[in-house]
């Protein structure tokens, strides 16, 4: 008898990345497959382990009995391999999400699944837009329907559709909304009902288009409103210019490029995005970790450790054998970022300068160590750090130890010139990001002309003027959080 995997099928939420709940999170991180589908928001796949394959069956409208086909038939044959298969679903699996059709293909080998529920578009958009689904004096009930049908059945009965008094939700409807809107109106309901069309909900592109029923496929078509979009119709609609607190956020409407390395520019764009702004990650830089080159028997030498980056320590602890190799040894450390990566391990920095930069942290350890002290500083083969110079001219012996390599991440002209397009900001964050993105265009920087570009410093400055592209504004504080209080502030 053939041994057999598992399946979980995962609803992924909508839009907004965090809507994921903790239960499909876990899954996600234990899955030795996901097959996901075009409505996942790709950065959920963050959460999955090393070496976890990843395919991607995407369709564009869910009327496709062939793809779907195609896809009942990957999830089983990734189970056969005896894999832990994670289908990984928009929304919710159950609604409107095809996910019986796939169970049903498992059931018939006996392969065992869950079913994780997901948080699904025709709540979560009209909470995003301000319009609650149901509320005390105005709906007592909502509906929700299919905006679109499969070939061989026949679409809804409207009759009955209209006579209802709650508030009506469609899905996948904006080629329907004229047909929609024209058979309520046809049988019944008031033709100036309140209507909203929500394109993009949950995210920072989220955009709202309200009308009466009458008028909204019109208004909808004027303003080229386009799927994912959730129609919402009845009273509760009124409810969005009080309720509306989405769109009312710092960042958002405002879209920006992140430049950084995946790992922290995925982080970036998370802060981007709490604040209501929408990201697009284009990774410049590679970082390539090096510290398994370090004999950590050697810190006994030492009496300052120093660190200039959040990924030195990062890179610095993911291999040390013993945290008492430590001892007495006095610590530094650049930027809030860097100490915030310290205190993951209970460690608080003995000095950290104002300014943040290493030249000044190698000053600052002069208050608490002796002449002729062994000071190691754990830096990155492109990070400023002229150890002989400090060591000449303050009396310790500075040595540095190259943690971790910046190597650049280059991208095909075409890909960046077409993201470009749909962003406003850049953010550079630092000086090897500017030249990776630059030798990605070819040094053709034209494109660049009307977009704000951020800097987070001085350094990354120098070098975007270097290349001839203007800075729209440099960080006060040469930090992440620097550049994004430059875009609150936009």
């Amino acid at each position: 008898m053939s041994k057999k995997g598992k399946v979980y099928i995962v609803g992924a939420g909508c839009g907004d990345f965090e809507l994921l709940t903790l239960k499909g999170k876990r899954c996600i991180s234990e899955a030795d497959c996901i097959i996901y589908d075009r409505l996942v928001n790709k950065r959920i796949l963050g959460f999955a382990g090393k070496g976890t394959e990843f395919i991607y069956l995407g369709k564009e409208n869910t009327e496709g009995g062939l793809i779907q086909e195609e896809i009942n038939n990957k999830i089983l044959e990734k189970a056969l391999e005896e894999k832990i298969v994670v289908r990984l679903k928009g929304g919710d699996p159950f609604v409107f999400g095809r996910g019986g059709e796939e169970i049903e293909k498992l059931s018939e080998k006996n392969i065992p699944f869950e079913i994780v529920p997901g948080i699904t578009s025709a709540i979560a958009v009209p909470e995003y837009a301000g319009i609650p689904v149901t509320h005390r004096g105005l709906s007592k009930s909502f509906h929700v329907f299919t905006g679109m049908t499969a070939k061989e059945n026949s679409f809804h009965d409207f009759k009955k559709i209209a006579e209802l008094e709650g508030t009506l939700v469609f899905l996948m409807g904006v080629k329907n909304l004229g047909l929609i809107t024209g058979e309520l109106i046809k049988h019944g309901k008031d033709k100036n009902t309140p209507a909203a069309v929500i394109e993009k909900g949950t995210t920072g592109k989220q955009r709202v288009i309200t009308d009466s029923l009458e008028k909204i496929s019109e208004t909808a078509e004027k303003e080229k409103a386009v799927s994912p979009a959730v129609i919402v119709i009845g009273d509760v609609v009124k409810k969005r210019e009080k309720f509306n607190w989405f769109e009312k956020k710092e960042l958002f409407g405002k879209n920006i490029l992140v430049t950084r390395d995946t790992e922290q520019g995925e982080n970036f764009c998370r802060e981007i995005e709490k604040l209501g702004g929408n990201s697009e990650l284009l990774s410049f830089l590679r970082i390539e970790d090096k510290m398994h080159n370090f004999n950590y028997e050697n810190l006994k030498n030492y009496q300052a450790l120093l660190f200039n980056s959040p990924n030195g320590v990062k890179f610095f602890f993911e291999h040390i054998p013993d945290m008492r190799v430590l001892g007495n040894i006095k610590i530094g450390a650049v930027g809030a970022k860097t100490k915030e990566e310290l205190e993951k391990f209970k460690i608080k920095p003995d000095v950290m300068p104002e300014k943040y930069l290493t030249a000044e942290l190698a000053e600052e350890i002069l208050k608490i160590t002796e002449e002729n002290d062994r000071i190691l500083v754990i830096t990155s083969d492109i990070s400023p750090c002229d150890d002989e110079e400090w060591s000449r001219k303050y009396n310790r012996k500075f040595e540095k130890f190259i943690g971790y390599n910046t190597n650049f991440n280059l991208k095909s002209k075409t890909d960046v010139e077409k993201i470009l397009k749909d962003v406003e900001y850049i953010t550079f964050l630092s000086s090897s990001a500017v030249k990776s993105f630059v030798s990605s265009l070819e040094n053709d920087i034209s494109c660049v002309k009307r977009l704000k570009v951020i800097s987070i410093g001085p350094s990354t400055t120098k070098t975007l003027k270097n290349f001839k592209i203007n800075i729209f504004s440099e960080a006060l504080d040469y930090t992440a959080d620097g550049v994004i209080d430059i875009l609150r502030k936009e």
